[in-house]
């Protein structure tokens, strides 16, 4: 009798311990954002938070809260929301009615002139300022500058007509981000010039490249929306951006952001920000992306929107060095100051870094 009790005991200690191991397990599986999108907003009476919660209360496990794992939902242009989810939460959510997909939030790369001059867009070609001052240019990337001369309000008339008619950020409660719409990086600066910077004349860097810079539409204006900030630019950001720019009214997005390779349009979140601006009549162009030459490397899948692709330019910043024997080299450098010697003694690449390999200083 005394066996079989310590029998019974020892079964159910043995339970009680693989029991405790499953729960522990499951509340410290590391949780990740995740988009659950659910396609457009529905007609009528609909209360989107309230509906988003209500669905992370039906799935969420037993030491998972709605105030911890909820991030934020999508309510202006279409339907979804952001939250922290298990892979049991997420599979419990994609298998819910109204889901489309549910996808890990990843984080994005910036794409990177004379741009309109190889389309052939000339500086003398015939605009229509008044028409043209009417387009709206919504720039998704790293915020702007303001005080560039590339987007100087004169010309434009008093506020709010400003040649930066709006500016928002995303990302900033998340640590060590910013909250402001202020370019920290320069893209976001180049990429809003390039599609509307003011004809600003006789620009260089220190009397390199000298000429004249100006955007494809320089009379339009722009609204920024800061999708990116120092710890990268996220698919739960790019999507509140489209989220905000449709519902804004811009006429047109632009985007040089984009995944590392291409993938399904339910999983991308510039396909589904770019589709929902289509329905409003909103063209996204979107970078192509920065891998290439090769067939199939491009990011930019989605039919609805225009894949922007990079070239390569018709000019060289090149310098001359020349040798002791009289033979001169030539190479691509930016050297904008003067010399101050005639000779200089000449050094292997991998004498000068620290960080690269012989074949790299070749």
């Amino acid at each position: 009798m005394a066996n079989q009790a310590s029998l019974m005991f020892y079964y159910v200690f043995t339970i009680f311990i693989i029991t405790m191991s499953v729960l522990c397990g499951a509340s410290t599986e590391e949780k990740q954002a995740h988009i659950v999108y659910m396609g457009s907003l529905p007609e009528g009476q609909y209360s989107p938070l309230s509906h988003h919660q209500s669905m992370l209360r039906q799935t969420a496990q037993l030491d998972s809260s709605v105030e911890t794992s909820y991030i934020r939902s999508y309510t202006r242009s279409f339907n979804g929301f952001v939250a922290k989810l298990t892979d049991i939460e997420k599979q419990r959510l994609s298998n819910m009615e109204g889901v489309i997909s549910v996808f890990p939030s990843k984080t994005l790369q910036l794409h990177t002139t004379r741009s309109w001059d190889f389309i052939g867009l000339q500086e003398s070609a015939t605009r229509n300022a008044q028409a043209e001052s009417d387009i709206i240019i919504g720039v998704l990337d790293t915020g702007i500058w303001p005080e560039s001369e590339s987007f100087n309000d004169k010309g434009f008339g008093p506020p709010p007509s400003n040649k930066i008619i709006g500016a928002r950020y995303y990302g900033s409660s998340r640590p060590n981000n910013t909250q402001s719409a202020r370019d920290e990086d320069g893209h976001g600066s180049h990429t809003a010039s390039t599609a509307a910077g003011n004809i600003v004349n006789n620009v260089s860097f220190f009397g390199l490249a000298q000429g004249t810079a100006k955007g494809g539409v320089p009379s339009a204006r722009i609204a920024t929306y800061r999708i990116c900030q120092p710890d990268g630019c996220t698919d739960e950001d790019v999507l509140a951006a489209f989220d905000d720019a449709i519902a804004d009214g811009v006429d047109i997005i632009s985007i040089s952001v984009g995944p590392g390779q291409a993938t399904d349009f339910f999983n991308d979140s510039i396909a589904i920000g770019a589709f929902h601006a289509m329905e409003k009549g909103i063209l996204t162009s979107q970078s192509a992306g920065n891998r290439g030459p090769t067939y199939g490397s491009t990011v930019s899948l989605a039919p609805w929107l225009i894949s922007a692709a990079a070239s390569t330019t018709d000019r060289l910043i090149e310098d001359k060095a020349v040798l002791g024997d009289g033979k001169t080299l030539v190479g691509k450098s930016i050297n904008s100051f003067a010399s101050p010697a005639t000779r200089f003694p000449l050094l292997h690449g991998k004498e000068v870094s620290t960080r690269c390999s012989v074949n790299d200083s070749m």
